[in-house]
């Protein structure tokens, strides 16, 4: 059973998420429900992966980087939110209260140091603040972690 974890962007726009959503099943497709998926659940990449590892029948562990993580997610998001972290088999909740970067970085590299392959759903820019994308795959490449970054051809953030 391999594990996979997830780290993306957040607020995609519908065109690239639909495209995001395409690209993360294609990569999941071979497979099937034979793999445990790692997320935190956030709007947007984490979210898309999410739903299809449950989709494709395969469990799924949440990472929750603090307390009160979900209140700083967007309110239109916390329903899904909600759904996807009832139908996790495991949480791993960090022992942080606030939802800062710090808490969002050290939550990165829990998941990627209990995944087996990183899918990043990344344009390839650097991060935005401690705790982005980029962050997350620099620490799965310094762990010799397989990473596959999926990012639409052409999409822009």
């Amino acid at each position: 059973m391999i594990r996979i974890g997830i780290t993306g962007h957040r607020n995609l726009a519908p065109d690239v998420g639909r495209a995001v959503a395409a690209l993360i099943d294609s990569h999941l497709e071979p497979y099937g429900c034979a793999m445990v998926g790692l997320s935190c659940l956030a709007d947007g990449a984490d979210a898309l992966f999410a739903a299809a590892v449950l989709d494709a029948g395969a469990p799924l562990e949440a990472v929750v980087p603090a307390r009160g993580y979900r209140d700083g997610l967007p309110a239109g998001h916390h329903r899904l939110y909600d759904r996807l972290l009832s139908r996790a088999v495991l949480v791993h909740a960090l022992p942080h209260e606030d939802s800062t970067p710090r808490a969002h970085l050290e939550a990165g590299r829990f998941l990627v140091e209990r995944c087996d392959r990183l899918f990043a759903v990344w344009d390839g820019e650097p991060a935005r603040g401690p705790g982005g994308t980029a962050d997350v795959v620099s620490h799965a490449r310094s762990l010799h972690r397989p990473v596959s970054v999926l990012w639409p051809e052409g999409a822009r953030r």
